[in-house]
């Protein structure tokens, strides 16, 4: 066989059945990895939100063992940020969080302060969840996160 012929029969490159084949493994792995981080991301979420659930619920406990009462369900959880124009004694200046800002649920959403609620508890925090929606079987609740 002369040079010319043997140059010939080498390939160069693939065919493009093989790049098929190798679009398709790729797309299948890719898959793959979304659904895993997703379902990471979920559960980040909600993980996030129960630790927010307690740090509020002792927040409210610590505001009523200093100022003798319960923050006001018309003002919610900003009185723990925000000194009640009736409260002149016991509030611990620069309140009862770390940050300035109310934090939010994993969702985005925020919590909901509800005093004497029907769990006959002094008081709830409530996430309505992912949905957002009141009254669904994902809310969360501060009394349910101890």
């Amino acid at each position: 066989m002369t040079e010319k012929k043997r140059r010939k029969r080498i390939r160069n490159g693939f065919t493009m059945i093989e790049l098929m084949a190798m679009l398709i493994i790729i797309g299948l792995l890719a898959t793959l990895v979304v659904k895993k981080v997703s379902s990471q991301i979920d559960k980040s979420r909600l993980i996030t939100t129960k630790a927010n659930l307690k740090s509020l619920h002792s927040a409210v406990n610590q505001f009523k063992m200093d100022t003798g009462r319960y923050p006001s369900e018309d003002m919610g959880l900003i009185d723990l940020i925000v000194q009640p124009a009736d409260i002149e004694i016991g509030w611990v200046t620069g309140g009862y969080l770390e940050t300035t800002d109310l934090p939010k649920d994993g969702w985005g959403n925020e919590f909901v302060f509800q005093l004497y609620p029907e769990s006959g508890k002094q008081f709830v925090i409530i996430s309505f969840g992912p949905d957002g929606e009141e009254g669904t079987e994902d809310d969360l609740y501060s009394t349910d996160a101890y």
